[in-house]
């Protein structure tokens, strides 16, 4: 099983065992063995990626190169339907994930914190796409954290200077595609400016997508698309989070001469380095909801998706999900029981006590708050760690509410420190999956079945 302690979080509860297998279903719809095998296809000399064709008797050389908390696992299905073609290749994936690949270096490195095993890994990408031509194809497999496990630092930014302002923007409250705003203009890669780098070659981008609205602009802070963002708007984001006091000077110097346009921008749409890039999205959430709504359905649910796009503070989003479960009870509406109300996007936690936790736990803690009698929750990220914990996120039912009181754990509290994590360890609902080998960001799950209702049949 992907969830590790079903067994234990399952309890012998019938809601519980379907909450764990309808999110086991949608992960398993966007891990890398399923869309890769789904996207690409070899027939002959033609490679086939969604409709767009290359012709490989006609390239002298194949690269395979990419980052991101999908990277590793999509190199061993890459070079599964390859079979020998490749020429070279190195993907920077975190660390502990444990794939091997025979043409394709996997590169360990930090994440979310950069790292300089990171730098080292792209440096090394640098130096195999120094040697590329218009004759050759690179593929890049990009994912979702590679933002920070592909670092390379604009000029006169150190690491450190970096890190810095990863933490800073990481406990702001900024939104993925915001602080992808900032990280595109304070590095030598990112913002399409990876694609200056391939010397003419072709160039066609895998991407498993963890940001809402799949723009191949903001994942992994988009090395090889187009920026529609600007320096203006990196400091504007800075200000309006009340971090650009506090960010390191190099980047506030390398972000004010960009404004000035002293420092080149990011290449924008219509600019000729991506007449030979194609950017093909493999993986979404919207993927991972339908195939948790399906499971669903055969389970006997009214499987219901809100949306792969929510979006928001984390608590108040879980705030905003227990009203709707209430009123799914109280009036059948939008969905009658037995239901399952499925919801995806990323939600965003501003860090204001010293606690631990992550946005799905903080979600489902939220949803407590004002919690509806017969429901039982369970939100995870898909990549398989929430926040800067061991776990992907949470469930809980009316079982949770009673043995928190039983220990007089008060929701409040832990709210207020941003514990979410020790709330929920404390009562054995914290849900492990371990790296996942996939990132297409959250799955949010509510299960509802009125006292006396059944599922249906």
């Amino acid at each position: 099983m992907i969830i590790r302690n079903a067994w234990a979080i399952a309890r012998n509860d019938a809601m519980r065992s379907d909450a764990l297998e309808i999110v086991e279903a949608g992960i398993a719809a966007v891990l890398p063995e399923s869309v890769i095998a789904n996207s690409i296809q070899l027939n002959g000399d033609v490679l086939d990626i969604k409709g767009h064709k290359y012709d490989l008797s006609r390239f002298k050389r194949i690269f395979v190169l990419g980052g991101g908390k999908a990277s590793g696992t999509m190199a061993v299905e890459v070079e599964k339907i390859l079979d020998g073609r490749i020429t070279a290749g190195i993907v920077n994936d975190r660390y502990g994930v444990d794939v091997k690949s025979r043409a394709i270096k996997i590169n360990h490195a930090g994440h979310p914190i950069p790292t300089e095993d990171g730098v080292r890994g792209v440096e090394e990408m640098l130096r195999m796409l120094s040697k590329a031509g218009p004759d050759d194809l690179v593929i890049f497999l990009i994912s979702g954290g590679g933002s920070a496990l592909l670092p390379c630092p604009a000029k006169g930014i150190s690491l450190e200077d970096k890190v810095r302002l990863t933490d800073l923007l990481l406990k702001s409250g900024a939104t993925i595609a915001e602080m992808n705003a900032v990280r595109k203009h304070v590095s030598a890669i990112k913002g399409g400016n990876l694609v200056k780098y391939s010397n003419g070659a072709a160039v066609v981008s895998l991407i498993v997508s963890d940001v809402v609205g799949d723009d191949a602009g903001f994942i992994a802070s988009g090395p090889t698309a187009p920026d529609c963002t600007t320096f203006s708007e990196a400091l504007r984001i800075l200000k309006k989070y009340g971090i650009y006091e506090k960010s390191p000077q190099s980047v506030i110097n390398h972000l004010e001469n960009g404004a000035k346009g002293l420092v080149p921008e990011t290449p924008k749409p219509g600019d000729p380095i991506f007449e030979r890039v194609n950017n093909v999205i493999v993986a979404s959430n919207i993927i991972a909801l339908e195939a948790a709504a399906r499971k669903a359905s055969e389970k006997g649910y009214r499987p219901l998706i809100l949306g792969s796009c929510i979006t928001g503070e984390s608590r108040e989003v879980g705030l905003v999900l227990s009203g709707i479960a209430k009123e799914c009870l109280r009036s059948g509406n939008p969905v009658m029981p037995p239901a399952a109300i499925i919801s995806g996007g990323e939600t965003t936690v501003t860090v204001v006590g010293s606690g631990k936790g992550g946005r799905n736990q903080e979600l489902v803690l939220g949803f407590l708050q004002n919690y509806a009698q017969g429901t039982t929750i369970i939100s995870i990220d898909t990549d398989g760690i929430d926040g800067a914990t061991d776990a992907c996120g949470a469930i809980a039912d009316a079982t949770t509410m009673k043995k928190a009181q039983e220990m007089g754990l008060q929701i409040s509290d832990f709210l207020k420190n941003n514990s979410s994590y020790d709330f929920f360890k404390a009562l054995g609902e914290l849900v492990y999956t371990g790296p996942t080998g996939t990132n297409v960001s959250d799955l949010r799950l509510i299960l509802i079945r009125n006292e006396h209702a059944a599922p249906q049949q």
